[in-house]
């Protein structure tokens, strides 16, 4: 995704904003500003434009309430809005036919939960507009070819869907039956829809405290969580039988812990053979001596080395482990990372480190969209495109700043030049910083 639109969502108010996304994006700004919120809207647009479902506003890590929680409330004595509009812009669907590719639906409450009653999909030559009644019946479905006027399809569901969405392969079936030679330019339309949903995973979302490490792991189900509570038997499970694939994650974790000062080494103690057996998940340290020498320490628990190592992991392995690398000619394939304060219990050099980790993962191919309040990595982020470290540029990354203000919150689109300057900043961005060096200097 490189741009998200929003309007009457939340604390954003019933003026439509547009938020430039690149491959690394932080959102920033004070607390109580929709930042959470924007995450979550971003994994919800994904859900309505290649699942099909109605999204889930209230699933883990997010929990933006009902329909009333969701929609603008301006406060006062104006009237609640009655919907919501919203989408997103990607640069192409499957890299081969249609070079841009837009999303965009309005949702009103059904049984207090924000339903998606007309989807618009648009490309470069083609728009496909669906909207939905309270029957689920279809209440029309047009079409446009060549930025042309619209034109309806005549299309009868077999059953209602009430509570569901219209499906595009029903519609993609009968596009060749109702309008001739037409239909097949919308049908290979609806079918990039369907591929790109094929090769990408939906949006990987982690919660702002991630799991808590044990003394010792009982093997669990391998499921992706938000909190990372898999990522123990994951790891367990790759060092019993992925010996090659254990030794590569295993270098890439100690690099990160190496350069954050977290830890040395890694490993996997197993108290047996079999997937079935318990096991520990250690880490070793180093000892600096007088002289400042890296001699090994002893291999500790991972619940005895400080929680912030415990609660960096799970992230660690989300962004290093990726199952499936990016293809090349699919430029539109870019598995998205939705994080929450990655930061959390980490002191400085260890959140410095994670920005030059999000860097190698953005110019990797993959899309990062990270809320944070740490300058540490905002700076490094600065700097290393600066420095040309992990061959990011600075249109591969944005910086969205939340102001509040006495209605709604504003979203600047904020850049950064090459020498890593920051661009088009609100009078507002880090002011506040800025008076406490000028107090520390004049006190």
């Amino acid at each position: 995704m490189d741009r998200i639109t929003l309007q009457n969502y939340r604390c954003f108010g019933s003026e439509e904003q547009s938020a430039r996304l690149a491959p690394l994006t932080l959102l920033v700004g004070p607390n109580s500003t929709g930042k959470t919120s924007f995450l979550a809207l971003i994994r919800a647009l994904w859900d309505v434009a290649f699942r099909e479902v109605v999204p889930n506003f209230r699933e883990h890590p997010y929990d933006l309430g009902s329909w009333d929680d969701i929609v603008h409330q301006p406060g006062g004595r104006t009237t609640p809005m009655d919907s919501i509009a919203a989408g997103f812009a990607m640069p192409s669907l499957s890299g081969w036919e249609f070079q841009k590719f837009q999303a965009d639906f309005s949702f009103t409450s059904r049984k207090t939960v924000p339903f998606p009653v007309n989807r618009c999909y648009v490309s470069d030559e083609v728009a496909i507009k669906l909207s939905q009644n309270d029957e689920g019946n279809g209440d029309s479905v047009r079409y446009r070819l060549d930025q042309g006027g619209w034109e309806a399809i005549t299309f009868d569901l077999p059953v209602p869907l009430a509570d569901g969405l219209l499906p595009l392969r029903m519609l993609s079936a009968s596009l060749t039956r109702n309008i001739g030679a037409d239909g097949e330019v919308l049908r290979q339309f609806l079918n990039d829809i369907s591929f790109q949903r094929n090769i990408t995973r939906r949006p990987f979302a982690s919660a702002p405290i991630r799991s808590r490490p044990r003394r010792t792991y009982d093997p669990i189900l391998l499921a992706e969580d938000s909190e990372g509570d898999y990522i123990p038997s994951y790891l367990a499970s790759l060092y019993r039988r992925d010996a090659d694939g254990w030794q590569s994650l295993k270098s890439q974790l100690e690099k990160f812990g190496q350069d954050s000062e977290l830890f040395d080494e890694i490993s996997v103690r197993s108290f047996g053979k079999s997937d079935g057996d318990p096991f520990q998940i250690q880490v070793r340290k180093p000892y600096r001596g007088r002289r400042n020498d890296r001699r090994k320490g002893p291999w500790r628990n991972l619940v005895d080395v400080g929680y912030g190592v415990g609660q960096t992991l799970p992230l660690l392995v989300e962004l290093l482990h990726i199952d499936i690398p990016p293809v090349a000619d699919w430029p539109a394939y870019r598995p998205i990372f939705l994080l929450q304060q990655p930061e959390v219990h980490l002191h400085p050099q260890a959140q410095a480190a994670l920005g030059t980790l999000f860097c190698q993962t953005a110019a990797a191919g993959r899309q990062l969209v990270i809320e944070t309040h740490s300058d540490y990595i905002i700076d490094r982020v600065r700097m290393d495109v600066r420095d040309g470290t992990t061959g990011l540029k600075p249109e591969d990354v944005s910086i969205l700043y939340f102001e509040p203000g006495d209605l709604a919150v504003k979203i600047h689109s904020i850049w950064i030049d090459e020498a890593g300057n920051i661009k088009d900043a609100p009078e507002g961005y880090r002011q506040f910083f800025t008076d406490e060096t000028m107090r520390s200097i004049w006190a």
